[in-house]
């Protein structure tokens, strides 16, 4: 009984989410996020936190 209880809490949360997304694909604060992940330096390959330069120094 509680498996199925389980299982379908698990099945409304994915679907929730699906229509989360459907409604608000664009958010500006996803997007933001999306971006600061993909920061990387070109020199090294270092994620890169905050607006200073990479530690290795090689790229400006």
């Amino acid at each position: 009984m509680i498996v199925k209880i389980v299982t379908f809490f698990l099945i409304f949360v994915a679907v929730m989410a699906m229509f989360g997304r459907i409604r608000f694909p664009h958010l500006p604060g996803v997007e933001k996020m999306r971006q600061l992940t993909s920061r990387k330096c070109r020199a090294c390959g270092r994620p890169r936190i905050g607006k200073g330069p990479c530690p290795c120094g090689k790229e400006s």
